[in-house]
């Protein structure tokens, strides 16, 4: 998000993003692919640039 210079804010205000979907980011927690996928286009990057699939 530094390299696209965009903040956390900036996410919320003008991409939509929702403070929960946020905080599951910021947390590790599980979020769906429809928020993986908006990411991916905000910061036009592939989905392993910003995942890592864990084997648990």
């Amino acid at each position: 998000m530094k390299e696209k210079n965009i903040s956390q804010y900036k996410l919320l205000k003008d991409y939509n993003f929702s403070s929960g979907q946020l905080d599951r980011l910021r947390k590790n927690a599980n979020v769906n692919t429809y928020t993986l996928n908006h990411l991916c286009k905000i910061l036009d990057c592939k989905l392993e640039d910003i995942a890592e699939y864990v084997k648990e």
